[in-house]
This record gives structure tokens, sequence and C-alpha cells, in this order.
């Protein structure tokens, strides 16, 4: 059946199913460190601690990752960042008492560099997959890609507490090494090896993007990204945990069900944000910021208001969730429209280096504010009104996008 589709539908799929399966490692991965480390007495700070890397090294990796893309190949960056998964997943397979926090952070650094090198080759890969005529299509097939990963990273945080539970910790991570090494040996068979490699090869400088589109629209994925990771990230499940008393298994189920639903979200943007005769543009991802602004502020209003906390909470994030999903999936498409199709991966990857940047501020900041304004209920309010206000950064420099519709 796979020898009677189209040779760009084959790569897809192959890019997809890369993604899919890296995208369950990396969740299950993060929910096995953060549940071993909380039982061995780590505060909720100290394991958001061991993510800094993570995150720290996404910045980097998306930086430079466009850059190989660029002159080795999509289809290598693809399954380099594999291979790095394999060994971050097999360095926690030492004995436990060499498990020690700048190893584990060691670890969770390689799996940061992985993450972001196969985000930005598949992200990369689809432009060139789909003609440039059909960007109703293109739109499509970036949602399905951006909110089937989130989704899957939702039900890899549920694999992971399963794993944890039926394996222990080595034996999950072992068994996660296996499964993605069959993936990795798939991947290097049947991956197109000149996918995305560029005819004219760019100097290092290139990595900072010359396009003026790219730059706002990667100012905007900044402080987009920033207003989510600003509450989302420590001061949420702490809230949650502490003040709320929820059980760490209710606030992790609860924030990976969360996840599941807006990746599923995302898929269903096009049909939200688009028509048949049209694509979005600058204007529908201005719109949708600005009606994004007036969640945080709301949640924060709420919980000042003497409402039920977790009521206000719930019906919050839940709003904010699917507001959120569907500026994503705007803003991976129209990274994916605006870049160049030669050397597609420096446009991609300098944008994505954007959002590991708001993802690392938010996380920084969202530990910091929640700790200096008192924690409780005025830590986690001081934290909304940040993501307000980077929000509204956002929708403002979304006016610079370009206005113009575009057909589909």
């Amino acid at each position: 059946m796979l020898s009677q589709l189209s040779s760009g539908v084959r790569q897809y799929l192959i890019v997809t199913g890369n993604y899919w399966a890296f995208t369950l490692t990396d969740g299950a991965l993060r929910m096995l460190v953060v549940l071993h480390f909380h039982g061995m007495g780590y505060s909720p700070l100290e394991i958001a601690l061991l993510f800094l890397f993570y995150e720290v090294f996404g910045v980097i990796t998306n930086l430079i990752g466009g850059w190989l893309g660029a002159h080795l190949g999509l289809n290598r960056t693809m399954n380099i960042g594999l291979a790095l998964q394999i060994v971050a997943l097999t360095m926690l397979l030492v004995p436990a008492a060499w498990l020690t926090v700048p190893w584990v952070m060691a670890s969770q650094a390689l799996s940061g560099i992985a993450k972001d090198l196969n985000k930005m080759s598949a992200k990369s890969a689809i432009k060139l997959l789909v003609p440039e005529e059909a960007q109703g299509k293109l739109y499509q097939w970036v949602a399905l890609l951006t909110g089937s990963k989130n989704t899957l990273k939702g039900v890899g945080f549920f694999l992971g507490g399963a794993l944890l539970m039926l394996l222990g910790f080595a034996g999950a991570a072992a068994a996660m090494a296996l499964a993605l090494t069959l993936v990795w040996l798939i991947s290097l068979i049947l991956l197109k090896e000149d996918l995305g490699k560029a005819k004219h090869k760019p100097k290092f400088r290139d990595i900072f993007s010359k396009s003026a589109t790219i730059n706002i629209l990667s100012a905007a994925r900044m402080f987009l990204f920033g207003a989510r990771d600003v509450w989302f990230v420590v001061a949420l499940p702490v809230f949650l945990s502490q003040t709320l008393g929820w059980s760490h298994s209710q606030t992790g189920g609860f924030l990976a069900l969360w996840v599941i639903g807006y990746g599923l979200v995302q898929t269903i943007a096009p049909y939200i944000t688009a028509s048949a005769q049209k694509t979005p543009n600058g204007r529908t991802a201005t719109l949708w910021a600005l009606i994004l602004t007036l969640l945080p502020g709301g949640i924060a209003l709420g919980l000042m208001s003497g409402l039920d906390p977790a009521t206000v909470l719930i019906s919050g994030l839940m709003l904010f969730g699917a507001i959120f999903a569907i500026n994503s999936s705007l803003h991976s498409y129209l990274i994916v429209r605006y870049a160049g199709s030669d050397g597609v991966s420096l446009d991609v990857g300098f944008y994505y280096m954007s959002n590991a940047m708001g993802r690392l501020i938010g996380t920084v900041l969202s530990g910091w504010v929640f700790q200096l304004a008192g924690q409780g209920s005025s830590g986690l309010q001081a934290c909304l009104y940040i993501s307000l206000g980077f929000l509204l950064l956002a929708t403002l420099i979304s006016l610079k996008l370009p206005q113009a519709e575009q057909t589909a």
C-alpha cells in the first residue's frame, strides 16, 4: 500500500513517524525524571532546575541547527537528533549512586539538543514536501504534525509513569532506548538523503535571519511562549499541589490531559482559522493573539475576587489552552509559509530559537516570580500579570506582519 503513495507523501509519513516516536520518549523521559527525583525528596523548584540545560541548549541548537540542516540535509539532522536521544536515555542506565544532579542535567542537555534538532528537521521538511501553490494543504499538514506532537507528548507523560511502575527507572529508560534505536535504524534506511540540503551553502553568519518578516514573527513567538511558561512550568503545578492540595498524580494527570487536549485543538486549527479560499496571514495572527491576551488577566481577577480557585483555574486553563493552541498552530504555519525554500531550515531554526528563548525566559521567571511574590495565590497572580504583558507585546509585534490575504 505504501508503494502506491507518492514519494513526497512517503517521506512525510517517515518524518512524521520519526517525530511521533521521538515525542513519545521525550514526554515519557520528562515524567520519568520528575517522578523519580520527586520520590528522592527533591523540591519542585529543584526538579525544574534539572531541565534548565534542556531549555538552554534548545536555544543554541535551534540557532545552529538550521545551518547544519542546510549543509548536511534534514535527514541527517533528524537522525542525529534520534541518536542523541538514545544516548541521553542510555546515560540514565548507570548505577543509582551515579545519578547525580550534574549527570542528569547533562543527560537533559543532550535530550534538549536532540528534541530541537528533530523538531526543526520535521517542520522544515514539510515546506519541501508540499507544492508551493497548495498553501491550504501545507497549513493542514503543519497543524497535524504540530498538534499530534503535543498530543503524543501528553500521552508520553502517562507512558513514563506506567513504565516507571512496571519496569523501574532503569528498565523504563532501557525500553525507550531500544524502541528508539529501532526507529533510528529504519529512518537511516528510508529517509531521503538530500532532503533540505541548500543548493548554495550558507555561511555560519547566515544563522541570523535577514528577513524582516521572519524576525517579527520570531519576536512574537518568543513572547507568546514566554507568556505560557511564565505561569505554566513551575507556578501552576506548585500551586495545584501546595495551595489546592492536589496529589502529584492528580497534578501530573491533569497537566498531561491538558497537553493532549491542546494538541488536539492544534490539529483542527486550520478548520477554525482558514477557509477553502484563504489561508491565515498577519491579521489573523494579531486577532488571535489579542483574544488570548484577555485570558491571563481574567484568570488573575477571578482568583482575586474570591471565587473558588479550582473552578477559576480549571475553566481558565481549558480556555487558555484552546486559544493558545490556535495561536501556536497559526505561527507554525506562518513560519513554514514565510521561510525560503532553499535552506529552509535556516529560517525555521532561527524562529524556533526564539521559541526556545521564550520557554527559557518563562521557565526562569515562573520559579523566580512565584517565589518572590509569596507563592500561593499572590505568586500565581503575579505570574499571570507578566503573562498578560508578554501577550500584549506579542499582539503589538504581530501588527507588523504582512496583512495581505493569501489564497489557499
